[in-house]
C-alpha cells in the first residue's frame, strides 16, 4: 500500500469534515437568525453545497484514481454533463426510497427533496469525483473485494456511514418527546450527517490498520 497517497487521502478527508463544520458555524455569522434546527431547509442547501465544492477541489488537487489517458476539452465536458445528470438521478432516486421508507408523499416535498441532495452529496458526489460516472466502476467498488485503491476503500465507508445515519435518525421521528429535531427531516440529515463524518474519520484509521491484509490490483 502508498503511504503518500493514504497521507493524502487523511488530508482530503480532513477537508471533508471542514466543510461540514463550515455548513454549521460560518454561515450564523452572516445570516440574520441562521440555525441548525431553526432554519434547516437552508442548513441542508448550504452543507450540500460545502460538501460538493470540496469534493471538487479534492478532485482536482489529489486527481483519485487518475486515468494517464489522454483527456480532451471534449472528454472533460461530457464527464461534466454525465456527472450532472448522473447526480440529478441520485437526487430523484434517494427522494423514491425515502418516501418509499414512509416519508410524507405530498407534504413536506421540499424538506425531503433536499434530504435527498444532502444524501446525494455525501454518496454520489464523492463516487462522481473518484470514480467519474462509470457505472460499471460503481458496481465494482461496492461489490465484493472490488476495492483497488484507499479511495475505493474510503467509498465504501464513507457511503455505507453516511446510508446507515440517515436511517438510524428516522428512529427518534415517532416518539412522542415535541423535541424541535424530531421534525421532519432533522434527526436524518443529523444522522447522516454524523454518520458521513465518523466515515470520514474511520476510514483512514481502517485502511491503515488493515494495511498489511489490504492487497489492490492493477487496473
Amino acid at each position: 500500500m502508498d503511504e503518500t497517497e493514504l497521507r493524502r487521502l487523511s488530508t482530503g478527508h480532513v477537508f471533508c469534515v471542514l466543510a461540514v463544520v463550515f455548513s454549521v458555524c460560518i454561515p450564523s455569522l452572516f445570516l440574520d437568525d441562521f440555525s441548525l434546527l431553526g432554519t434547516h431547509l437552508s442548513w441542508l442547501s448550504i452543507c450540500s453545497l460545502c460538501v460538493i465544492a470540496v469534493n471538487v477541489v479534492l478532485l482536482l488537487m489529489f486527481k483519485p484514481n487518475f486515468s494517464s489517458r489522454r483527456n480532451t476539452l471534449a472528454n472533460k465536458v461530457n464527464r461534466l454533463l454525465k456527472s450532472c445528470v448522473y447526480f440529478c438521478i441520485s437526487c430523484l432516486l434517494f427522494h423514491l426510497i425515502i418516501v418509499l421508507y414512509g416519508a410524507p408523499l405530498i407534504e413536506c416535498v421540499a424538506e425531503t427533496f433536499l434530504f435527498s441532495v444532502l444524501l446525494s452529496s455525501f454518496t454520489t458526489s464523492r463516487c462522481l469525483c473518484v470514480l467519474g460516472p462509470n457505472f460499471h466502476a460503481w458496481i465494482r467498488v461496492f461489490s465484493k473485494d472490488g476495492a483497488m485503491s484507499v479511495w475505493d476503500h474510503s467509498l465504501q465507508v464513507t457511503t455505507i456511514c453516511s446510508v446507515v445515519g440517515a436511517w438510524l435518525g428516522a428512529f427518534p421521528i415517532p416518539l412522542d418527546w415535541d423535541r424541535p429535531w424530531q421534525v421532519w427531516p432533522v434527526s436524518c440529515s443529523l444522522g447522516a450527517t454524523i454518520g458521513y463524518v465518523a466515515g470520514l474519520l474511520v476510514a483512514p484509521v481502517w485502511i491503515y490498520w488493515n494495511r498489511k491484509q489490504l492487497t489492490y490490483k492493477s487496473r
